[in-house]
């Protein structure tokens, strides 16, 4: 029999322990349903979309000292890393156009 290794997707090791890790049921019966007030405030949450289209959701390896540099700059303009790399994008762009 094949033995799994434990990886995880991050690389490192996750270990059982004897411990059960399926799902457990949850009971909500306890839980009151929502009165109409309530669904009638309900707003969706997440990020608006910004421009004419959404933006797309990609993955990029940067270089350590790259991503902390973006990360302390957008701080300091009060931003969003990912904001920031797509104005400097968006710049860079521009320029070359």
């Amino acid at each position: 029999m094949k033995r799994s290794r434990g990886l995880s997707a991050r690389g490192g090791r996750t270990e059982r322990k004897g411990k059960d890790t399926r799902p457990k049921k949850i009971d909500y019966s306890d839980i009151p349903e929502l009165s109409e007030k309530q669904l009638t405030r309900m707003r969706r949450v997440g990020r608006p979309t910004l421009g004419d289209e959404p933006r797309k959701l990609i993955a990029i390896r940067l270089d350590p000292r790259v991503l902390a540099w973006l990360r302390e700059t957008a701080e300091k303009k009060g931003l969003p890393y990912q904001s920031l790399v797509n104005e400097i994008l968006a710049e860079e762009m521009r320029k070359a156009s």
